[in-house]
């Protein structure tokens, strides 16, 4: 399940081209529950690209630098360490 979340979101439709209207203070929340399928792959040249993907085809994708993807592993590693997730 995909949820998305639109803060201060507006925008113009006029002859099928979307168009931004009003201030550029826009932001958007992502969450995807039930997650099929995850992968971690090269993006570029010094990015890892993170893929999950749930049973309807809703996918995400999140670019990281090396230092971002090390300091996650070391959480799970706490998390696995830790808490009864794991268990």
């Amino acid at each position: 399940m995909l949820t998305l979340s639109l803060e201060e979101f507006m925008v113009e439709l006029n002859e099928g081209s979307i168009k931004n209207v009003g201030p550029t203070n826009k932001s958007a929340t992502v969450k995807l529950f039930d997650v099929e399928s995850a992968e971690a792959r090269e993006f570029g040249d010094k990015r890892v690209k993170l893929v999950f993907e749930d049973a309807d085809g809703s996918e995400i994708q999140v670019s990281l630098f090396p230092d971002d993807v090390r300091k996650i592993v070391d959480d799970i590693e706490k998390l696995e360490d830790d808490s009864p997730v794991f268990e």
